[in-house]
């Protein structure tokens, strides 16, 4: 048994490996001027994590293969027990974590720890059960005040907007579709009005939790026009299946069009 368990765990490292060299099952295009360095540092990662997985499991299976049905050899034990063989396997780890880490902090604090640029595209996000909605500046390039009190699905408030007092808040924008023009910055703003959601686009290489009680920021650039679909990724409730919206990015042109028509000019 000790050599029929080496050959299915060589087959099954190698096999899984395969998987992962092949790039099968992988993430889809990158539309983000961030996606590269991403995909980098994940690059980086499974082939750190890939060698010591081959290595363990390969070795692992080298000493079943020899000793696995040698009933009658004596145990031998490691030099100075485990402790030694465990302290450095732990340490191992633990180097390779903090080196990864260290790496990838960069991409991560050029996501969350920079501004956007100047001239940045304003989005305001509101996230509920079961639902995106997004707002714009109208025509005035400003947002109207936002009255928590004042949230009301019923007559589609998400913003909790008071255009009779508000003269800002009377061109605002509000759908539900997330759309941006091609290559301009885009800083959202978005906040939820019940529990956690999140908000994932796999082609913008970009989550991020959505939390109650909290403005949280985030910003990107479009690369590629196209559609593609936002989903919430947090269990947020009995409609969570259905909690999508999209993305659609489309030329400069384009988006100033759709913008004017929506605004109503």
């Amino acid at each position: 048994m000790g050599k029929l368990f080496a050959v299915v765990m060589t087959i099954i490292t190698v096999v899984s490996a395969g998987f992962i060299v092949a790039h099968v099952w992988w993430m889809p295009v990158d539309i983000s001027t961030i996606g590269p360095k991403i995909d980098q540092q994940l690059e980086e990662t499974m082939l750190a994590t890939g060698v010591l997985f081959l290595s363990s499991q390969l070795i692992l299976a080298g000493f079943a293969w020899k000793f696995g049905d040698d009933k009658k050899r004596k145990i031998k034990y490691f030099p100075g027990g485990g402790a030694p063989l465990i302290a450095f396997a732990i340490i191992l780890v633990g180097m390779e974590i903090l080196v990864l880490s260290f790496i990838g902090s960069k991409v991560w604090a050029s996501i969350y720890m920079t501004p956007p640029e100047q001239g940045s595209l304003q989005v305001d996000v509101a996230a509920e059960q079961f639902a995106f909605n997004f707002r714009y500046p109208g025509p005035d390039g400003k947002f109207g005040t936002f009255h928590p009190e004042r949230v009301r699905d019923g007559n589609g408030n998400f913003f909790g907007l008071d255009p009779e007092n508000d003269v800002d808040a009377r061109d605002d924008v509000i759908v539900g579709t997330l759309t941006v023009p091609v290559g301009r910055p885009v800083a959202l703003t978005m906040h939820s009005k019940d529990m956690i959601h999140s908000f994932y686009v796999p082609e913008l290489r970009i989550q991020q939790d959505i939390v109650p009680g909290l403005i949280i920021p985030l910003h990107f650039t479009a690369t590629k026009a196209g559609k593609f679909e936002i989903v919430c990724t947090q269990l947020c409730g009995l409609g969570h299946y259905s909690m999508r919206s999209f993305l659609e990015v489309l030329p400069q042109d384009q988006f100033d069009q759709w913008l004017k028509s929506q605004s109503g000019d």
